[in-house]
């Protein structure tokens, strides 16, 4: 049972983001939530990692003094599960744009798909989506795809632990990944798609752990206010 002065003195909160909600969203339905029901003017509180809004799971979200805590948490090792789509980009790498090439899957076996894996283990140079929120000349990467221009965008080193294919059936490969901050799920099933010669883009994501936070005890951002008007004490 929280009161208002857990949450100001600092809450670790885990939310299972909706589908096609921002990271924005649900920190702010759970700010407002809160402010509503202790009748507070303000409160800090943010997240410790953005998702997409294509993607689903563990969302952290920090309040009150805890907020110092999310550089720290952002940095931690992250799960991730998912589904790429192989014969077929996009210019996102995912879902957010229409496809734009296709390519034969039908030379590819099972055993060609889950060696592939191999040779993303490790330390490896990843260059980020252009479909991104990072910023370059002060413009969001996605604000400057959007208008058609053409940006250069340079590698960074990310480290992937884990990488294991999990279901084959074609076009559909589902996988789980363990990996270090700033690793871009998306550019991995670009890349992947390359490895393959066949082409890919992500079509399901779901982030499962951060650290060791677990989506399975998160709850979503509309049972945490139920909960909090139900339970809360004043």
């Amino acid at each position: 049972m929280n009161s208002k002065e857990d949450f100001l003195n600092g809450q670790i909160l885990l939310i299972d983001k909706p589908l096609e909600w921002t990271s924005f969203q649900a920190v702010n339905a759970l700010k407002w939530a809160i402010r509503k029901k202790f009748s507070l003017k303000k409160i800090k509180i943010g997240h410790a990692g953005t998702l997409d809004p294509l993607a689903t799971g563990l969302l952290i979200i920090c309040t009150g003094k805890f907020t110092k805590k999310i550089p720290e948490l952002q940095g931690q090792v992250k799960e991730y599960t998912g589904t790429f789509t192989l014969g077929a980009t996009t210019p996102s790498y995912d879902l957010e744009t229409e496809v734009n090439e296709t390519f034969p899957t039908e030379h590819l076996s099972d055993d060609q798909i889950k060696a592939a894996t191999s040779k993303f283990l490790g330390e490896i140079d990843q260059v980020p989506p252009i479909f991104s929120a990072l910023k370059k000349d002060g413009k969001r990467l996605y604000e400057l795809a959007r208008e058609g221009k053409q940006v250069e965008i340079k590698s960074r080193k990310i480290e992937i632990l884990e990488f294991e294919i999990t279901r084959i059936e074609l076009p559909e490969v589902d996988f789980r990944v363990v990996c270090s901050k700033g690793t871009y799920i998306r550019s991995l099933a670009h890349d992947f798609g390359k490895a393959l010669d066949c082409g890919a883009h992500l079509s399901n994501l779901r982030r499962t752990k951060i650290g060791d936070f677990n989506v399975n005890n998160a709850t979503s951002p509309n049972v945490f206010k139920e909960n909090l008007e139900v339970n809360a004490s004043t």
